[in-house]
């Protein structure tokens, strides 16, 4: 009893300090997805506390960090710039109820249709959308309000100040470990900046962070039909893009710490979090794959991990607003490239000559989609084009063996699965006009997978029966005489009983 309290005692330690750790490494990059949706820092931070409580304490996969993210906050900055923040607020109410309805749907446990070729595509894309939704920062309003790009000076103290951000992040870890580099970079340019007195842009410029409570606030639209076809499509990308990086993060996460986490209850929590950030001034969010990895190496495996890291935040906001404005733009750039340099998969690039011809394109084709649109079509196409090159490598392997049985009856052998694709060649298999009167078509070492199957066969046998000869099967397994019997009158076929032979069955006996 005594080891088990100083076990859990020593973990709930852990998971405080992980979670500190965590709430650190959080502030800049939600005022900097903030700025990325078009939106007060202010409106990221609340996110980032209120789904990182939430789905903490709620959610399916302990250990793992959400918050205020890039994936979401590029597809956002199109509703704020044509509608208001207010648009916003509902898009992400409704966002969250459709992430319930999946929770609830059991939907959660379809991640794992997604090839790795598409999660590498998926991360690469996402890197991609950052560091465009970045290079925004190097422009300013002109004397004719339109924005230019910084130039001269400027634009040397800007570029100057990130790369010093950026080898701040990559050189600190090599020294110590104590204080997450991403924050120590900030704290440092901050420092030399006002220190210096050097002129460049801040948090300050952009907007005012406040420092009080969120407070509910329902969003200020019109309860109209009219409203519903602004947000709806925005709320269904959003709920996609939001449960696809989070189930990806928590296979991850699953990974790492050889545990399971649920899906379909990390889908409600997600849901349950944005609807709640949403009646509460926040832009919504989904999981963190950086900010969970960094919660997981620093020893964060718990609930309390993210709770903490969370409430952690909120003191941040209460208490440390001004400095959060002091941060110079060029900071927050410097670390989101390093966000992105950290999330696109740079060994992807070294194996596409390496894997087949199909995964290759499918990557490159998923990071395409994902700059060009967003996330959700992106992976969803790739699923799609995945699946079709499968089933086309799958349809080509169909064939039959053929040989004459001492009865002079005609046996051909069928190897491979036979679908829709594979069809066609299923039928060249076969020489009718040549074969003798009884015919056998042995499925040892094949599948009937779908109704196209089932309509080949029946269009085999009756090939033979105007010819007047007998076509029949033999060791079909269990799922494909179950196809036949929901085919009932469907399909004619002559089946060899065969009830002591069992193939391709999912049975343990």
């Amino acid at each position: 009893m005594v080891a088990f309290l100083v076990n859990k005692s020593a973990n709930l330690k852990d998971d405080v300090l992980s979670g500190l750790t965590v709430a650190l490494a959080l502030v800049p990059e939600a005022v900097a997805f903030a700025f990325v949706a078009g939106v007060e820092p202010l409106v990221g931070l609340y996110a980032a506390f209120m789904v990182g409580l939430i789905t903490a304490t709620v959610g399916g996969r302990p250990g793992m960090i959400s918050g205020a993210t890039g994936a979401l906050a590029v597809v956002m900055v199109t509703l704020v710039a044509q509608h208001g923040i207010e648009y916003l607020f509902a898009a992400v109410v409704l966002m969250g109820l459709l992430q319930v309805g999946a929770g609830l749907l059991r939907l959660g446990k379809f991640v794992r249709l997604i090839p790795h070729p598409v999660m590498l595509g998926f991360v690469n894309g996402l890197a991609i959308v950052i560091f465009l939704a970045q290079l925004g920062q190097f422009k300013q309003a002109g004397p004719d309000g339109a924005l230019h790009w910084l130039s001269g000076g400027q634009l040397g103290i800007m570029l100057g100040l990130v790369a010093l951000t950026m080898a701040i992040i990559v050189l600190l870890p090599k020294l110590t470990r104590a204080v997450p580099a991403a924050l120590a970079a900030i704290v440092a340019v901050t420092a030399l900046v006002h220190g210096l007195g050097i002129d460049t842009r801040s948090v300050a410029d952009m907007a005012s962070v406040g420092g009080g409570l969120p407070r509910f606030h329902f969003p200020e639209v019109p309860l109209t039909l009219e409203t519903l076809r602004i947000i709806l499509p925005y709320s269904a990308i959003l709920a996609a893009i939001g449960l696809i990086e989070s189930l990806m993060t928590m296979t991850l996460i699953d990974e790492i710490t050889e545990t399971r986490g649920r899906g379909n209850r990390e889908c409600i929590g997600q849901g349950v979090a944005n609807l709640v950030t949403g009646m509460f001034g926040g832009m919504g969010g989904c999981a963190m794959i950086g900010q969970s990895i960094i919660n997981v190496n620093s020893g964060g495996r718990g609930r309390a991990s993210g709770i903490a890291a969370a409430l952690f935040l909120l003191m941040f906001i209460l208490f440390g607003s001004g400095l959060i404005e002091m941060i110079p733009l060029a900071a927050l750039v410097g670390v989101m490239f390093m966000v992105v340099i950290g999330t696109f998969a740079w060994s992807s690039l070294q194996i596409l000559h390496r894997i087949p011809r199909s995964d290759a394109f499918v990557l490159v084709l998923v990071s395409a989609v994902t700059v060009a649109t967003d996330l959700a079509v992106a992976v969803g196409v790739g699923v799609v084009v995945s699946a079709l090159g499968f089933a086309w490598d799958n349809a080509r392997r169909i064939s039959a063996r053929s040989s004459l049985s001492s009865e002079g009856t005609r046996v051909y052998e069928l190897s491979g699965p036979l679908f829709f694709a594979s069809v066609q060649s299923f039928h060249g298999q076969f020489s009718p006009q040549d074969d003798p009167e009884e015919v056998i078509v042995d499925f040892r070492h094949s599948r009937v997978c779908d109704h196209s199957g089932l309509d080949a066969i029946n269009s085999l046998t009756e090939r033979y029966l105007a010819l007047g000869k007998r076509l029949r099967l033999r060791h079909l397994s269990a799922e494909c005489r179950s196809l036949l019997k929901t085919a009932g009158g469907l399909v004619e076929v002559d089946v060899i009983e065969d009830p002591k032979y069992h193939v391709a069955t999912d049975s343990l006996a």
